[in-house]
């Protein structure tokens, strides 16, 4: 397994629970929006708006205290569009153990200083780390 960065890193604090106590998976989508946005922010060169996120799975679960790592990658490169990957690791709080919580994938139109959609500059085949 190739080693990667993560785009984010963050801590699971009491207010991301759901309910039931458990984190809440809207929370787990949106840091993976946040990480995805930043790999199509640096690929695009420009800013990049998020136009649909599909694909969604929970596979795991993860508890207050559990350091989150969002990791992406550029699939999919269309004339405007960037189409990322985004994975969600959890680790526990006080050991090594990993656990995937969370995938999807999210697709991003390159915007121009005017607003509109702009060409990506060349194909792209990126990962984050």
């Amino acid at each position: 397994m190739t080693e990667r960065s993560p785009l984010i890193r963050i801590t699971a604090m009491p207010a991301d629970t759901n309910p039931y106590g458990g984190v809440f998976g809207g929370w787990l989508m949106a840091q993976m929006a946040l990480g995805a946005g930043s790999l199509a922010s640096r690929v695009g060169q420009g800013k990049a708006v998020v136009v649909s996120a599909t694909d969604f799975a929970f596979p795991g679960a993860m508890a207050v205290g559990d350091e989150l790592s969002v990791y992406a990658d550029v699939i999919a490169t269309g004339t405007t569009s960037l189409t990322i990957a985004a994975e969600a690791i959890a680790r526990e709080r006080n050991g090594e153990a990993t656990t995937k919580v969370a995938q999807g994938t999210f697709k991003f139109v390159l915007i121009g200083d005017d607003n509109r959609p702009r060409a990506v500059a060349q194909p792209v085949s990126n990962r984050s780390g």
